[in-house]
């Protein structure tokens, strides 16, 4: 696993926002996702073992690179070039030397279908400026630098925050371009019992889907609490699992959850806090400390907790919106 550097802010004093911790987490993510094929230089420039140090000089000058693979008659790599090489062949005035005295004939390379977070391991663990890319037939296709890894990862960063911005765009205006006597949008989630490792999916999906319906980050934070407490007791103490489903209204948020069993047998005790039915399973992995009705019901305006023993349990959750943070629809003169 990688070490991951303390976010930039963090180094100046500032506390680390969600918008941060989002960032940090897609760029994890984008190692991960993107291919080496995606981010290296292809069109590499290379050299053969007879050539000259100072021929190869001329190349990094020319290109400005740090680095070329050696390739022998047949197009096969058989060794790397380096700027440090090229340095010492200078320092004994070697410029005449061919290419085959001080490359490295260590091959270290990845392929182009492999993660960009592969190439990051490698140049980690091998101690490297640049990897060879070598296709499927294992030809030399490219070459890849810390430089690309960097490069590659903020283009898809601001690829995704192009995109990002056009969903919010078309979200937020989903209540304006729509006429209707009462507009909803409804989000519908099946969540599966002991499912620990999915706990918090949903209530991030509906959280993120609030934001680009241009609801305010506390608010989307508000609904997020109350769906994540209420996501994790499905989890928890359900045989079936149930159903999270979000009612979304210029003027409102109306949030439910339904299940069919066991049910509560003291609706009060529940509310207790620090009261809690959650197995040691359950409690070993963090969850079950009793409070999460008692934060669902500081997070809305409304909450409400039908049970049935041995039938189920419904949980209704409402936030009514304030004017300045009413989702705009058609005839709102903010709207115009």
């Amino acid at each position: 696993m990688m070490n991951n550097p303390p976010h930039p802010n963090a180094r100046r004093g500032r506390t680390v926002t969600d918008q941060d911790a989002r960032e940090i987490s897609r760029v994890e993510e984008l190692s991960y996702e993107l291919k080496v094929g995606e981010v290296m230089t292809a069109n590499v420039k290379s050299v053969t073992a007879e050539m000259k140090i100072a021929g190869v000089l001329e190349i990094l000058r020319q290109g400005r690179i740090s680095g070329v693979p050696v390739l022998d008659a047949g197009g096969e790599i058989i060794g790397i070039l380096s700027i440090e090489d090229v340095v010492r062949a200078m320092e004994r005035n070697h410029l005449t030397a061919p290419v085959s005295e001080y490359m490295s004939h260590r091959l270290i390379t990845v392929s182009d279908f492999d993660s960009v977070v592969k190439a990051i391991k490698t140049f980690s663990e091998y101690r490297v400026g640049r990897l060879p890319v070598l296709n499927e037939q294992g030809k030399l296709t490219g070459i890849i630098t810390k430089g690309d890894v960097t490069r590659g990862i903020l283009n898809a960063l601001q690829k995704d925050y192009k995109e990002e911005e056009l969903r919010r765009y078309r979200a937020s205006h989903l209540f304006e371009d729509i006429t209707s006597d009462r507009t909803s949008l409804i989000l519908r989630y099946e969540i599966a019992a002991k499912d620990y490792q999915r706990g918090g999916e949903a209530s991030s999906h509906i959280k993120r889907a609030l934001l680009r319906l241009g609801a305010s980050p506390q608010l989307a934070r508000q609904c997020g609490i109350a769906i994540y407490e209420a996501e994790i007791n499905l989890i928890i103490h359900t045989d079936n699992g149930g159903v999270i489903r979000v009612q979304i209204e210029p003027h409102r948020i109306l949030m439910q959850t339904t299940d069919t069993g066991p049910g509560i047998a003291n609706i009060e005790q529940a509310l207790t806090p620090g009261w809690s039915t959650a197995t040691q399973e359950a409690r070993n992995m963090g969850f079950g400390a009793g409070m999460g009705l008692v934060n669902i019901r500081r997070c809305v305006n409304r909450m409400e907790l039908d049970s049935t023993p041995g039938k189920g349990t419904k949980l209704t959750m409402e936030i009514l919106l304030r004017p300045e943070e009413r989702f705009r629809e058609e005839g709102d003169p903010e709207a115009e």
